[in-house]
């Protein structure tokens, strides 16, 4: 199967998590899609321009200017033609089924929904107009592919009335054998003082406010190591709050897989409380550091009523805060010793790998499902 692969974020690492696990499976991927921070991508893709992070206004120019080109470059690109067209949000599923038009043999189109902006769900002019650009998209869409069952039961079926087929593809990592742990790691980091990990797009401005109270209003009680990618156009005072703090330690970014035994290795337990987005996104999500921290021995730290506490709930593992507020997490918190801790850690060294690992079975039921349009456009 040969696929083009259009990317709204080339330096996104999960765009080339997405494509190790294809073409571990026999996929053959083309890339293309936009940039956002200086350097080359990971590897060949045709950059078809640049974007801004949280800036809608200038995500949709460049998509204006990439529009009319979007088929003379793919053609050029992929000039005998490719199976399907798996198109990552909405602005690149727009230019995706543009796109499907280069082709003589009509390639599946399929749309890969990890996340949902706000806007989506406001009932303003400017998102009742991009519902229903999205709702005729659908229209010509062969297959949605999604990382939550939320995004389908609480976005697609009753803000969409989707029909299409959706496919459930979850972020867990898919990775070489030589950094899958081999036994369960039960050992806390420190003794009586608990480590906590934030690790990702830190985009969440509660989740940092939380964090700095959390180890103010408790002197010695907790640390915080931090590492990924801040969305400093999120929170631009981000560097400004964590200086000051001792207890917080920012480490900058880190090299997806490679690092992930390190970064989780450094922490008790790891944060998942995430309000970017709350009543929306936030809740439905279920996040990489959930799949890594299972992964790694680091229990998850999770709100209640979420995606992210459901799940933890179904699973028995993790330490659940009940409501967003500071008062909560030290409520949640305050009981958790070495003791606990390793109780914490053998709940999750018992589940079975596959909560947390991709396997080839999953990637071969992705091929699967996005073979079935194929087969279906040429009955």
């Amino acid at each position: 199967m040969k696929l083009l692969y259009l990317a709204h974020d080339l330096d996104d690492a999960a765009i080339w998590r997405r494509v190790q696990m294809l073409e571990a499976t026999g996929a053959e991927v083309v890339i293309a899609g936009f940039k956002r921070l200086p350097g080359a991508p990971q590897r060949p893709a045709e950059i078809l321009g640049w974007t801004q992070d949280g800036k809608l206004a200038a995500r949709a120019l460049s998509v204006a200017r990439a529009y009319p080109q979007i088929r003379r470059r793919v053609r050029a690109l992929v000039s005998v033609g490719v199976d399907v067209i798996l198109a990552r949000n909405l602005e690149m599923l727009a230019l995706g089924r543009h796109a499907r038009a280069a082709f003589a043999d009509k390639p599946a189109l399929v749309y890969e929904l990890l996340d949902i902006h706000r806007i989506m769900l406001g009932q303003g002019t400017a998102s009742r107009a991009l519902r229903r650009i999205e709702r005729g998209l659908l229209a010509e869409t062969d297959l949605i592919v999604t990382s939550s069952e939320a995004f389908e039961s609480e976005y697609l079926e009753p803000y969409q009335h989707n029909t299409v087929p959706v496919h459930l593809v979850e972020n867990k990592p898919f990775l070489p054998e030589s950094l899958i742990p081999q036994g369960a790691r039960l050992a806390p980091v420190t003794q009586g003082q608990i480590t906590i990990g934030w690790f990702g797009i830190l985009r969440c401005r509660w989740s940092l406010e939380t964090l700095d109270g959390l180890t103010r209003r408790n002197p010695g009680r907790y640390r915080v190591v931090i590492s990924g990618r801040p969305s400093l156009d999120v929170i631009p005072d981000f560097h400004a709050v964590i200086e000051p703090n001792d207890a917080l330690e920012f480490r900058g970014s880190y090299a997806w897989p490679d690092e992930l035994p390190e970064i989780y290795g450094a922490c008790d337990l790891a944060w998942l409380l995430d309000r970017f987005d709350p009543g929306g996104n936030s809740d439905w999500l279920l996040p990489n550091r959930l799949y890594e921290g299972g992964l790694f021995g680091a229990p998850p730290i999770g709100l209640s009523h979420t995606q992210i506490g459901r799940r933890m709930a179904r699973e028995g593992i993790g330490v659940q805060v009940s409501a967003p507020e500071i008062s909560a997490v030290e409520d949640a918190l305050a009981p958790i010793g070495p003791e606990e801790l390793e109780v914490l850690r053998s709940a999750l060294a018992a589940r079975e790998r596959a909560s947390w690992l991709a396997s080839a079975a999953d990637g071969a039921a992705m091929l699967a499902a996005l073979r079935a349009p194929i087969q279906s456009n040429a009955a």
